[in-house]
């Protein structure tokens, strides 16, 4: 880890950076073309990733007419849709967001729709247009004009570099899952296609995705040329349109050229000039061409240009209004007073027609731009139909044209057009050229910009197959040259390109945690912040002051009816938890508190609460309490305990051993008078101390272990200065005192009195012992040192209290006796002992104790001798 200073927000204070704290997360991405997937036409890409689903563009095809033109929308649940982003206002990449708005479940979700201030504003005109042409002479329309109004004023409008953080997601379908709620964000970018055209640059939990839509990268008259965002990670995904595939094109100023030549020429020959061009976009680009060459040439001014579109004369004030958008040419003008885009000027020679051909004088040569592009119907396939016998006419066609549509057709130069009303067949006799101005990238540029961004994964769309076929070998060629590694996908309409991400993610500690550098490897604990593809490492107290927020304490409480007393409780939560704080609380109500974590109240003579503050762990020790203290009266151990008086000791009231700090919900529980004792004195006074009272109940509950395991098992303790003789268990042995009656085996509860006594010779004794330490252990008759006697049919084993130490002559039986006294041992220790290092505590004497009990002397054992 590196200590270093944080920026913005955090500026002087101290952070931690600590890459690779979240480490080794799996992600996948989902990209399907429901439309664009090896063809040209209704653009749809969803991208899917992390709970969050984005929609890019949501066009129609143009060869198509109705439903069938429109995206294959039924494999999108939309209403799971977080936002459409739309690149421009061009029918195939707009003209169904309607229908999705208004006709499918987008309208159950919380959706935004997002487009550039310019692209809103043609494309409230071009979808009036749209519904009016599309719905003349058919039933087959996809939507009113009253929809795509209702639709329209809910589109979010941005400016260019705009960067816009969408809302939390509301996907049912990932609700339950902790990235449902992944930041989201988009940043546009000029992308010089058509007015207002923008390519996205989209930002989800981290990973980027740019998405180009159509794009330019050539300066022309009057739009910005798209170029390289400055970022500061470049992004992990690019989809990239690939329209012309390997293609070139010619320079744009040979192809302006090329064009006004062939313009002239027809001109000369006494023909009329046939100019296909949709109403917005590279029609006002060529109108700028033609108004120029006309003033440069005085022969060519007494021919006119003709202009016809009454919707493109509506989005002239649209293109007047965001000129600040535009080329710095046309801005330059503008600032001299000269609008470029007003058509009726004096100085122009571009003749607007606003009703059709009505007032169109084709008697002499002329040029008439017209709408569609595709000439598939409207003006433009009037004229083509009416001019097409004359060979002295002339068709340029000026964009890309698609699969299916009539100035697609007609550049195979075919002798005959089919008439639009489905009548005889039209003799073509005009001359068919083709010069692109459409503002797409050929090869040589679309290669360029990829190399510049470099993404890991390449997804091409808007292409026909051949095209996208031979762009995708193309470019594998030359980056497998360089060596460089980049995947790159062709994918079909509706199949899914699935990516996988594994990344590492960085946090920052800030505040208390970053006050010191921890060693590495060091265990952090804290809060981890996410917010906005950040993250930050908090300790709790630091949490208002980085982020704002505030902290909550649940207060958990359970209430139990028990009819057990309170000293049977407190027994059984110290065999399981060890030491526990006894005392009052503010209420007065008598409280045990285990591990500084629950509280057990005494409210009631049956009524009990259990009291903590809510957290994971803290459930586990709450569930863990409650689950024992409701087994307390059905315990065979509470059966078999001698209930006392607990007196209040200064052991009894000390702070639990597990939790040595405090917890801000505990409040504090005063303990009731007491009298100090130590340990001297509670000898002296003839009372147990604790340790004395914890080996009893610990070799109970083993030779209990042992009695369900074997069946038949005893305690044998010898008196002082004797040899061979048995003694009852040391729970019981408090009861019985002094009894001389013998000893008997465990079972069941069966009441046992002491058994008489005999002494032994001094000398024989310490004779005894010189054997048991020089030669292996062997089973005697009487013990010298207090065991559990174990028999099995006609085998007896001896467990040594002191060490626990198996004496058996059958080396099989002492085996298992073994075995199952380590288990037994693992099960009788507290759960305060467990991990926390404490050993098992062995006997180092048994001796006449106050009272005449007999005491054991406990001290804590090694390790390594232990079971």
């Amino acid at each position: 880890m590196s200590k270093r200073r944080a920026v913005g927000d955090f500026a002087g204070v101290p952070v931690i950076s600590a890459p690779g704290i979240i480490q080794g997360i799996d992600d996948e991405m989902h990209v399907q073309m429901l439309g664009a997937g090896q063809e040209v036409g209704r653009s749809c890409c969803v991208i899917k990733y992390k709970g969050r689903t984005i929609v890019c563009d949501t066009g129609v095809h143009p060869a198509f007419s109705g439903m069938a033109a429109l995206p294959f929308l039924d494999e999108l649940d939309w209403s799971t849709v977080d936002a459409i982003l739309i690149t421009h206002f061009h029918l195939d990449h707009a003209a169904s967001l309607t229908y999705v708005m208004e006709k499918t479940s987008f309208r159950e979700g919380n959706g935004v729709v997002y487009m550039s201030h310019p692209t809103k504003a043609v494309y409230r005109f071009l979808m009036s247009d749209f519904v009016r042409v599309s719905t003349a002479g058919s039933d087959d329309k996809l939507f009113t004009e009253e929809e795509m109004l209702a639709s329209w004023s809910t589109i979010i409008g941005f400016d260019f570099e705009q960067e816009i953080l969408l809302p939390a997601s509301n996907n049912p379908e990932s609700s339950t899952s902790s990235s449902s709620n992944a930041a989201v964000r988009f940043t546009s970018f000029a992308a010089g296609h058509v007015l207002g055209a923008c390519m996205f640059l989209i930002e989800i939990a981290g990973l980027r995705v740019l998405y180009t839509g159509d794009y330019s990268t050539e300066e022309d008259r009057h739009l910005v040329p798209a170029k390289l965002p400055i970022w500061e990670k470049k992004p992990d995904v690019m989809i990239c349109e690939s329209t012309y595939g390997q293609v070139p094109t010619f320079p744009r100023t040979g192809m302006e050229a090329q064009f006004t030549t062939l313009v002239s020429n027809i001109i000369k020959r006494g023909g009329r000039v046939l100019l296909p061009v949709f109403a917005l976009g590279r029609a006002q680009e060529i109108l700028l061409i033609l108004d120029e060459y006309w003033a440069a040439h005085p022969e060519l001014h007494h021919v006119p240009i003709y202009y016809i579109s009454s919707l493109a004369l509506k989005c002239m004030d649209v293109y007047r209004q965001y000129i600040h958008t535009m080329s710095p040419n046309v801005r330059e003008k503008f600032a001299r007073g000269i609008n470029p885009f007003d058509f009726k000027a004096k100085t122009s020679f571009i003749r607007p027609l606003e009703r059709g051909l009505a007032k169109l004088n084709d008697k002499g040569p002329c040029v008439v731009m017209a709408s569609p592009g595709f000439l598939t119907n409207g003006t433009s396939r009037e004229l083509l139909e009416k001019w097409a016998p004359d060979p002295r006419n002339g068709l340029i066609i000026t964009g890309y044209s698609v699969e299916g549509v009539m100035a697609r057709t007609i550049m195979n130069e075919p002798t005959e057009i089919q008439a639009l009303n489905g009548g005889a067949k039209i003799s073509r006799r005009l001359s068919v050229d083709y010069i692109s101005f459409s503002a797409h990238v050929d090869y040589t540029q679309n290669a360029k910009f990829i190399d510049e961004v470099m993404p890991a994964h390449l997804i091409l769309v808007h292409g026909e197959a051949n095209n996208m076929s031979r762009l995708r070998s193309a470019l594998k060629t030359k980056f497998a040259e360089r060596k460089d590694d980049i995947q790159i996908y062709t994918p079909r309409n509706v199949e899914t390109v699935k990516i996988r991400f594994r990344g590492e993610r960085m946090a920052k500690a800030l505040g208390t945690l970053a006050e010191t550098t921890p060693k590495a490897a060091t265990p952090l604990s804290g809060l981890l912040v996410s917010k906005d593809f950040t993250y930050t490492f908090l300790a709790p107290s630091d949490l208002r002051d980085f982020t704002g927020l505030s902290t909550s304490i649940i207060l958990q409480r359970q209430r139990l009816t028990l009819s057990v007393s309170w000293e049977l409780v407190q027994w059984h939560l110290q065999e399981m938890y060890g030491k526990i704080q006894q005392g009052v609380d503010k209420e007065g109500l008598m409280t045990m508190r285990i591990m500084d974590i629950v509280d057990v109240k005494a409210v009631g003579k049956m009524d009990w609460v259990v009291e903590w503050v809510g957290s994971v762990s803290n459930d586990m020790v709450a569930d863990s309490v409650i689950a024992l203290v409701l087994g307390v009266d059905k315990s065979p151990a509470s059966v078999k305990i001698r209930l006392t008086v607990v007196d209040w000791s200064e052991t009894s009231m000390g702070a639990s051993s597990h939790c040595s700090h405090r917890h801000p919900h505990a409040e504090p529980i005063t303990p009731p008078p007491k009298t100090t004792k130590t340990l001297d004195d509670a000898e002296s006074a003839g009372e147990e101390t604790s340790q004395e009272k914890d080996l009893p109940t610990r070799l109970d509950r083993l030779i209990a272990f042992l009695d369900s395991y074997f069946g038949k098992v005893e305690l044998v303790i010898p008196g002082p200065k004797t040899a061979g003789v048995s003694s009852p268990p040391l729970e019981n042995a408090a009861e019985s005192e002094k009894s001389t009656e013998p000893s008997v085996p465990l079972e069941g509860d069966t009441e046992l009195t002491p058994p008489t006594t005999t002494t032994t010779n001094p000398e024989d004794e310490e004779h005894l012992a010189e054997v048991e330490t020089t030669t292996a252990p062997t089973l005697p008759t009487q013990p010298l040192v207090p065991v559990i006697r174990v028999h099995l049919d006609d085998l007896i084993a001896d467990v040594r209290v002191e060490d626990l130490q198996i004496i058996c002559e059958n080396e099989s039986f002492k085996a298992r006796v073994e075995n199952v006294v380590g288990l037994a041992m693992a099960v009788v220790r507290p759960l305060s002992e467990m991990g926390a290092g404490v050993f098992l505590e062995s006997v180092k004497e048994v001796e006449e104790g106050p009272r005449g009990k007999r005491v054991a002397k406990v001290v804590e054992g090694e390790a390594d001798n232990k079971v």
